[in-house]
């Protein structure tokens, strides 16, 4: 049987699904609240029926500004049973980030999460005209005057349910799904839209090679913002059956706990979550024995760590995978079975119908061991990018494949290994960090004339930003006050952890910042 062809085709769809063949099979487990699978579509539904109540159109933007939650998911299914496309928002984006998102997505709705991280997350918005947005829905604790969850699932009694099934049929595989913010060399984010039956058949292809089985507990650290814990997270456990345990911040000790007390066996995650685990003073305390499947990435893996995770936290499966949010967050994975050497140099081969090669500067396919740009072709690349074709075509060439900008490096074996990054990206505990959007926002500050931003190792997060900044004539400012102001101005995980005042920057010949010598002086 053709294995696209049999799967559903819209994500209400395979949620539907889910709910006949596991109905009473716990989906979303929080402790004291659970949801039963056919609870999950119940209140998805009334989700969906109330978004038709506020007037939203088929394919019109609904933003999610939460931590990971079982609200996050209604949210989220409900909007796309009322074929909205779905836009996550990073709870680590400041308020001129996100407003700047709202604004160029058109968001209709927002989900919010209200009293989060010492902010109450509405209120970042006060002062931002936001004309596209007609509501804001706090998701738990709403301020007097603001919109609340409550309040908003009421409106579904003005919608009978043949309006929501209409609103469903109307989807099909090619519907657009999500609309995902990434970083890039511009500074700007850029909008990468994808589509719901391609999302589908990928993640459906990755938990069967990973292992991810009904009635697996999947504990998701990986925010729900993210591809990670999107798409590789809640999605694949919902096409799967399998029981989602979100968890809203990392904390290895939280996480530990989390893992004996609710019998987690599947745990995918960045480096540094292992590396936290294993290194916690009190490991020794926590049943881990339930712990068989780990997915990682993001990160060069030592090969003691993947050793480690299997003699020290008993995990029975370590895989590796590489993906961009372009190519809807995946392209390539180890198997089963892999030899800890392969799980930690390589990321994997392609997928099922997805091809990857790697070319020289004139787009020659290079030799097997040679390095060159990793190129991606297949179902799995996104649909372009939001209201901007130049990029769209610029990113994807007449036949068909996405330029990724990554240097790698194929096996005989058809295995990839990344041995540079996307241009001077660097990753921050799992997050990409792009120095040119850093470096925009650094320049904001009055006292700055120029600055330049590079990735530096770091042995907790694996690299943190360093900024070389050059003041404006007759200003002064130092190197921790321009770290603590970028606190206040941008998500943590980009904030430079180290800046050097200097006179100049070293130049190339063409004029730009010769990062390569930054790096040498680092």
């Amino acid at each position: 049987m053709n294995l696209a062809a049999a799967l559903p085709r819209t994500i209400p769809a395979a949620l539907a699904l889910s709910a006949r063949r596991h109905a009473q099979r716990i989906a979303v487990d929080e402790g004291e609240f659970t949801l039963s699978y056919a609870e999950l579509e119940r209140l998805s539904r009334e989700a969906g029926r109330a978004l038709l109540a506020l007037g939203l159109a088929p394919g019109e933007r609904v933003a999610i500004w939460a931590p990971n939650g079982h609200r996050w998911l209604v949210a989220a299914l409900g909007s796309l049973m009322a074929g909205a496309v779905l836009v996550p928002l990073s709870t680590r984006l400041k308020a001129a980030e996100a407003v700047d998102i709202l604004r160029r997505s058109g968001a209709r709705v927002l989900f919010s999460v209200g009293e989060f991280l010492g902010s109450y997350y509405p209120d970042l918005l006060a002062g931002h005209p936001l004309d596209a947005l007609g509501q804001t829905v706090v998701l738990e604790q709403a301020r007097a005057g603001d919109g609340d969850w409550a309040a908003f699932l009421a409106r579904a009694a003005e919608v009978p349910e043949a309006a929501l099934d209409q609103r469903i049929a109307a989807l099909d595989g090619d519907s657009l799904s999500d609309l995902m913010f990434t970083s890039g060399t511009t500074g700007y984010p850029k909008g990468v839209l994808c589509a719901h039956g391609q999302n589908l058949r990928l993640f459906e292809n990755w938990s069967e090679i990973v292992g991810l089985q009904a009635g697996d507990r999947y504990l998701i650290v990986n925010p729900f913002f993210h591809a990670f814990g999107f798409k590789a997270g809640w999605l694949a456990a919902l096409i799967r059956g399998a029981t989602i345990l979100p968890q809203r911040t990392f904390d290895a000790e939280t996480v530990l706990g989390r893992v004996e007390r609710d019998r987690v066996s599947f745990l995918p995650g960045p480096p540094a979550l292992y590396s936290a685990m294993l290194d916690h003073p009190r490991r020794g305390d926590f049943d881990l024995s339930s712990l068989r499947v780990a997915v990682t990435g993001a990160a060069s893996v030592p090969p003691i760590l993947v050793q480690r995770m299997g003699s020290e936290l008993g995990f029975a499966s370590v895989v590796t995978a590489y993906g961009l949010t372009e190519c809807c967050g995946l392209a390539t994975v180890c198997r089963p079975g892999d030899d800890p050497r392969t799980v930690a140099s390589t990321c994997g081969r392609p997928l099922d119908d997805i091809e990857v090669r790697c070319v020289d500067a004139q787009g020659n396919p290079q030799p097997v061991g040679q390095p060159g740009e990793v190129l991606i072709r297949g179902y799995n690349l996104m649909q372009g990018y939001f209201d901007d074709p130049d990029a769209t075509r610029e990113a994807v060439d007449a036949e068909g494949w996405l330029h990724t900008g990554d240097v790698g490096v194929l096996d005989e074996r058809g295995y990839l290994r990344i041995t540079d990054r996307l241009k001077d990206m660097f990753i921050v505990g799992g997050f990409n960090c792009y120095p040119a959007e850093v470096e925009r926002l650094l320049m904001e500050h009055p006292a700055v004339a120029q600055a330049a931003v590079i990735g530096v190792p770091d042995e907790r997060q694996g690299e943190v930003g360093k900024a070389y900044v050059i003041l404006r004539p007759g200003h002064s400012l130092t190197a921790d006050g321009l770290i603590a102001w970028s606190r206040e101005q941008m998500a943590n995980y980009k904030v430079p952890r180290s800046v050097e005042i200097v006179e100049t920057l070293p130049l190339n010949a063409s004029g730009k910042v010769h990062k390569g010598a930054l790096r040498e002086r680092a």
